[in-house]
């Protein structure tokens, strides 16, 4: 009644009066003080000072999830009008936030004996016995996002003071990376009206895979008769405006078309329209430059990697044997527009045809350089300020894939393949937070 006459006649209580009504935090909120005044006069470090601070949060915290979920469920439960034939019961509910495991004693009911059981305050909170908080889930899952799964339980110990179980760290990461998966995470579009030039680079990576069958009687006592251990490519598609350093990305694990429509789609991200450009870049993979035409048209002209041109060129060392400057000379060659220059000089030093592929390395080079006829435009690229290499991609292959999914002994199955790859590629173009706001929403 008191306090119902101060609320009506809008008088706050005090910090300290609200304190007696919950004991446990009052007692929680002194420790705290006691380490701002140094009441013990142990604390002489800053470390340690930080050391006490964290820990009292920490138990501050799980005490106030603790207050708060018992009495939320207490107030569901009164709200909750019990009729005829309803039956009551009381129930523990556990789960684990980031300060820790809460447990609340949850008035629950059921319409009449035997029936559907109503959990007012479960419902009401959106959590599940046993289950994560959405915040712990997300700490979790960008741990796993970069880490081996047996190691996020070691992190999440180290700096949440929390055991999750074993095998949490996989459930839940990859299920988040499944709805990823489920939901559109391409960039935001950027629409505009400019003649953009966009910069747009694919290139594969081999992903460890392990398919797994159905054991027959003979096998079931060794599951490796049932596994199948092979290598898939991850189509690693990259695009950015040419007036900008950051890139978006998309990967698949799918063929050539799939790579083609991210490529497409990340263009149309990035403002991709009829008066665009796009300078195109791979290492000479046909598949490549066949997706750049298909998706783009005439908008795009497509480079062979300059640097892959150059092994080539180094392969065939035969030439540049009484020429120490030869090299060079070939690279300024295919800078300033001189490929014939490039090819005359490399044409009387060209294997027999009878001399196998493996041992022709100037025969490889000349055919490499004559079938792919205005792929090495390098010197009006020079000119305009854009690349003549895909390091671009190649470099992001390291950090968007192989960090996490080439992990020494690690090996996919292709649904869980692509999932986390769709996770990397999400933190990577900044959807990290969209993602998870759109959870909390």
């Amino acid at each position: 009644m008191d306090m119902e006459m101060k609320i009506s006649s809008g008088k706050r209580e005090s910090v300290a009066d609200r304190l007696e009504r919950h004991p446990t935090l009052k007692a929680r909120m002194e420790r705290m003080l006691d380490v701002v005044e140094n009441a013990s006069g142990d604390v002489r470090r800053a470390d340690e000072a930080e050391r006490r601070a964290i820990e009292e949060l920490r138990q501050m915290g799980l005490e106030v999830m603790q207050s708060w979920g018992q009495k939320t469920a207490n107030e569901a439960a009164r709200d909750l009008e019990v009729q005829g034939g309803v039956v009551r019961e009381v129930k523990k509910l556990h789960w684990i936030c980031t300060f820790g495991e809460v447990t609340v004693e949850e008035q629950t009911y059921r319409t009449n004996e035997g029936g559907k059981l109503c959990r007012p305050f479960q419902s009401q909170a959106e959590v599940f016995c046993r289950g994560y908080s959405t915040l712990l889930q997300r700490a979790i899952t960008d741990f796993g996002a970069d880490v081996p799964f047996a190691e996020v339980r070691d992190k999440i110990r180290e700096h949440y003071g929390i055991h999750i179980a074993n095998g949490a760290a996989a459930t839940i990461t990859e299920g988040h990376a499944r709805k990823m998966t489920d939901t559109d995470m391409t960039p935001e579009v950027r629409p505009t009206k400019d003649a953009l030039t966009l910069i747009a680079q694919i290139d594969g990576s081999m992903i460890p895979m392990v398919q797994t069958g159905k054991s027959d009687d003979s096998a079931a006592q060794d599951r490796r008769k049932t596994r199948k251990l092979f290598w898939k490519e991850g189509k690693l598609s990259m695009i950015r405006r040419a007036d900008e350093v950051t890139p978006i990305f998309a990967v698949t694990l799918g063929d050539a078309a799939a790579a083609g429509a991210d490529l497409l789609r990340l263009a149309r991200a990035a403002g991709f329209n009829k008066y665009s450009y796009v300078h195109g870049l791979g290492d000479g993979a046909t598949w490549i430059e066949d997706q750049m035409e298909r998706q783009f048209g005439s908008q795009c002209k497509y480079h062979v990697d300059f640097f892959h041109v150059c092994d080539y060129l180094a392969a065939a060392k035969i030439c540049a044997a009484n020429d120490p400057g030869w090299m060079e000379r070939q690279k300024d060659g295919l800078k300033t527009d001189r490929l014939p220059e490039v090819l005359a000089a490399l044409a009387p030093f060209q294997e027999a045809d009878a001399v196998p592929s493996e041992e022709a390395p100037v025969r490889g080079c000349y055919r490499y350089l004559t079938n792919r006829p205005g792929q090495f435009d390098y010197h009006a690229a020079i000119q305009a300020g854009l690349p003549i290499g895909s390091g671009e991609v190649e470099s992001a292959h390291r950090y968007v894939i192989q960090k996490r999914l080439k992990l020494s002994g690690a090996w996919w199955k292709p649904e869980n393949a692509q999932a986390m790859l769709n996770l990397r590629v999400t933190r990577a173009n900044g959807g990290w937070n969209r993602y998870w706001d759109a959870l909390a929403a």
